[in-house]
């Protein structure tokens, strides 16, 4: 048990002295960066989905 104290004891410790922590500002600045990330992504990913339901579209229409 004393194992388990010593552990809490030392998470706390490094969790309030040894972690540097962002600001709000740069919390903020990461949280646009990563919206708009995946806005990009998701556009990417929807224009290949649309591309290659249009090819195989083509492609299935031209067999019949």
């Amino acid at each position: 048990m004393a194992s388990v104290t010593e552990y809490i004891k030392e998470s706390y410790i490094e969790l309030t002295q040894k972690v540097t922590w962002p600001t709000w500002r740069e919390l903020q600045n990461s949280a646009v960066l990563v919206l708009v990330a995946a806005i990009i992504i998701a556009l990417v990913i929807f224009g290949m989905d649309q591309i290659i339901g249009f090819v195989l579209n083509k492609f299935y229409t031209s067999l019949a």
